[in-house]
């Protein structure tokens, strides 16, 4: 039976939620976007709930579990910290997860912070000062740490000392610091953006890939066991197959559905129950949003000319980043839409998701992205 013995942060956060969308209308905030993949309002305590504890319970990217299951048992043996390990990879994979596994693993105390979070090299001594001997340093977003502290972060993961500057000017003098040896773990969703210098100190680095749908399954059928919810595996695949391979996503949607089960007083979450939940936030079975649709309907009036990525902005009253980073990679996987040189185009499948006849003759006669 579907109950509500959750923590207040796990309840019901919007009663309009199950409201019918609105075809014409424009979002509201990145709130509404149900697909987008980063964690949004207090949705951070629910995944709390949620994450796996060690690997065992770590459901999907095999070959990264085993590869840092290898290091962990043979930093072990040698009695050494673990190499410091760089995962990457799009939002919602489960990146802080394997991060907290590791420090569980290795049974040692893990200190967290972001990348924006330090914001002078003080900021970042006082962190390294205080870790223990194998201690775990998890850095999420760790692209976006200032130069000027990335810096001290050089001799640190390498030599375990750093160089603190005491005063200024005449006064000034250099005190040097001995740490503990430790582990760092960063985490990043734009690993282009790490300086060289950076990333060749890292002795794993991992990448996270969108899951497979029998994967998600799995996941939102544990899920459903930690909130007792009963979910039958037919629809534990339904909601997975349009989660665009993100358990973050998956488990957003397992919420809503959840919440529509309760309100009809059903003790079983089934396809009926999941695709009237999934529907009612506009969500379609290849996992579109209303802002996707939009986006490959204005390619279609194009008549497949090509059409830049300020020019969707502006229609589509959203920022280019958001497009470019939230919208479009679900798109181009799907292949959906391709990228030229002169800008985004509708592919052939794309027109089949709109329920359009194929355009065989015009310049936007665009195969399929692996045809």
């Amino acid at each position: 039976m579907v109950r509500n013995d959750r923590a207040p942060s796990d309840r019901i956060e919007n009663p309009d939620a199950f409201a019918p969308p609105d075809p014409g209308g424009l979002p509201d905030s990145d709130a509404t976007q149900w697909t987008r993949p980063v964690a949004q309002g207090r949705e951070q305590d629910f995944e709390n709930v949620l994450r796996p504890r060690l690997f065992s319970e770590f459901v999907g990217q095999s070959r990264v579990v085993s590869n840092l299951r290898i290091a962990l048992e043979a930093a072990r043996a040698r009695g050494e910290s673990l190499d410091h390990v760089l995962l990457s990879g799009p939002p919602g994979l489960g990146k802080t997860s394997l991060a907290r596994i590791i420090g569980a693993e290795l049974g040692t105390q893990v200190h967290a912070t972001s990348g924006p979070a330090l914001e002078r090299p003080r900021d970042l001594v006082g962190i390294l000062t205080q870790l223990s001997r194998g201690d775990l340093f998890f850095i999420d977003e760790v692209h976006r740490i200032p130069p000027s502290v990335e810096e001290f972060l050089y001799t640190a993961m390498e030599d375990f000392s750093v160089d603190f500057t005491l005063d200024q000017g005449p006064n000034a003098r250099i005190l040097p610091l001995t740490l503990a040896p430790f582990t760092l773990v960063g985490a990043t969703t734009r690993e282009g953006l790490l300086s060289a210098a950076f990333r060749g100190r890292f002795g794993l680095l991992e990448r996270l890939v969108p899951y497979p749908d029998d994967e998600l399954a799995t996941i939102l059928l544990r899920s459903a066991s930690i909130l007792e919810v009963e979910l039958d595996p037919a629809a534990a695949q339904l909601i997975a197959g349009r989660s665009r391979g993100t358990p973050r996503v998956a488990n957003r949607f397992l919420r809503r559905v959840r919440d529509l089960a309760q309100v009809k007083k059903l003790e079983r979450i089934d396809t009926e129950v999941a695709s009237d939940a999934l529907a009612r936030i506009g969500v379609d079975e290849r996992g579109l949003e209303d802002i996707d649709r939009r986006l490959l309907n204005i390619l279609a009036d194009a008549r497949g000319e090509p059409i830049g990525l300020k020019t969707l902005a502006a229609s589509l009253d959203e920022a280019e980043d958001t497009i470019e980073d939230v919208v479009e990679p679900h798109l181009l996987r799907s292949g959906l839409l391709q990228k030229t040189a002169r800008g985004r185009v509708l592919t052939r499948n794309g027109r089949r998701a709109l329920g359009l006849p194929p355009d065989e003759t015009g310049p936007g006669a665009i195969p399929d992205l692996f045809d």
